[in-house]
């Protein structure tokens, strides 16, 4: 074998080649959900302040991004817009920005500024991926979310519990903003450990433990789902050891079952209701009265929130319809759902193109994740699974795929500057 193979075929083979860059915007992606609480509760800024300085680091790594890609790129913005999932990803956020000319939004410049950060989070991923191969890229954006994670759960864990004795703050970092991220981190983690890119059991371990803390009931739920259809498919993992994964998980849940039956009497005789499931019901039931009003284009980006009239004897107000298929329905109409299938049905033709094995159940399984969450939650601007990770397990998906396939022509591409060096 030449060197040139030689050190080729060591840099496909190697899954800890890391970018630092990419390390620190996938640690910023997961620890800006607790800033506006930082900057609340320890700075005494008001919660615009707080938004406003996580919107400024996200603008200030997109530059340091942009100048970072200049020169020889691995992807060029049109080998990237030839994938099918990466075009829907600009339609959505085309169409989302053009939405601001009919929302009825309370504030249209917040409403843009809004748009911007979701935006600048696509075009963050897109500039990485011109730097180094979607592997490397993918990975280190990985490696930094849950190692940011992993940082988060320990401070859930320090602060004072909420009044029914969930995880985290009621206004700036609730219980199922916690959940979200652990259960994110953790299928990550899984598909690390697979890809034998390091060793991520004890992170697994607490972010598991860390979810089930949440109690945030329909994270929880989904969560198992995806697990369970892991368990099913993944042939790689031994009986004995999934026996030893159920029995740990029933053991955990033992240990915290004091804890299950006093939140579920908190639940059911003092729960706000607007955040149970006759709460949820009344929620969808308006927003779907609303979205059949304007059913083609809908009311617009970030047109619920101070917009649509409180819920309850408490008045709570729904920053989103509590479900992705309202969500993107109230907001977009018809046009919405279009997207939303688009985009998810063209991952998962993506994911499928795999060879059958650990790496294509794993990605599934994290799509099963969101699908089964979004029946029960939303996001008020990006999707559950958000466009910038859309974009990265798209490209992730081809780069492996083509690795599979060996497409020598593609591979010698995208690690030409590694053997350069």
């Amino acid at each position: 074998m030449s060197s040139t193979n030689a050190v080729l075929t060591n840099a496909i083979a190697s899954p800890h080649a890391e970018s630092g860059l990419a390390l620190m915007v996938g640690a910023f992606f997961s620890a800006r959900t607790i800033a506006v609480l930082l900057s609340v509760r320890i700075l005494g800024v008001d919660p615009r302040t707080g938004a406003a300085l996580v919107l400024a680091l996200d603008i200030i790594l997109l530059c340091v991004a942009w100048f970072n890609s200049v020169g020889p790129a691995e992807y060029t913005f049109g080998s990237m817009l030839k994938v099918t999932t990466v075009r829907w990803v600009i339609v959505f956020l085309t169409f989302s920005c053009c939405s601001l000319a009919w929302s009825r939004t309370v504030s249209l410049p917040t409403s843009f500024a809004y748009w911007c950060g979701m935006a600048a989070d696509v075009l963050i991923v897109f500039l990485l991926l011109r730097t180094e191969s979607a592997t490397v890229i993918c990975h280190s954006l990985m490696k930094g979310f849950i190692w940011s994670t992993c940082c988060l759960a320990l401070i859930a864990w320090i602060m004072p519990t909420q009044a029914d004795l969930r995880l985290g703050d009621e206004q700036f970092f609730n219980t199922n903003q916690i959940g979200n991220l652990c259960a994110f981190a953790i299928l990550m983690a899984q598909y690390l450990v697979r890809r034998k890119a390091g060793k991520w059991w004890p992170s697994i371990a607490f972010l598991s433990i860390t979810l089930l803390r949440s109690l945030s009931k329909t994270t929880i739920v989904a969560f198992l789902v995806s697990e369970g259809y892991l368990m099913i498919q993944d042939r790689a993992v031994s009986r004995k050891t999934k026996l030893l994964l159920i029995a740990g998980t029933i053991a955990i849940g033992l240990v915290f079952w004091g804890l299950f039956a006093a939140y579920y009497d908190v639940y059911t005789t003092a729960g706000n209701q607007a955040e149970t499931l006759t709460g949820r019901t009344a929620i969808w039931a308006y927003v779907l009265n609303e979205a059949v009003g304007h059913p083609w284009i809908g009311h617009g980006f970030d047109s619920m929130w101070k917009v649509v009239p409180p819920f309850g004897h408490d008045q709570f107000e729904a920053r989103h319809a509590e479900n992705e298929v309202l969500q993107q329905f109230y907001a977009y109409g018809f046009v919405g759902l279009i997207m939303l299938g688009g985009l998810y049905g063209s991952l998962y033709r993506d994911f499928r193109r795999l060879q059958r094995g650990s790496v294509r159940v794993i990605l599934i399984s994290m799509l099963i994740f969101f699908v089964v969450r979004g029946l029960a939650e939303a996001e008020p601007f990006d999707l559950l699974l958000p466009c910038w990770a859309i974009v990265q397990f798209s490209m992730l998906a081809r780069d492996v795929t083509d690795m599979e396939k060996g497409d020598g022509r593609s591979v010698s591409m995208r690690y030409g500057r590694t053997i350069s060096r």
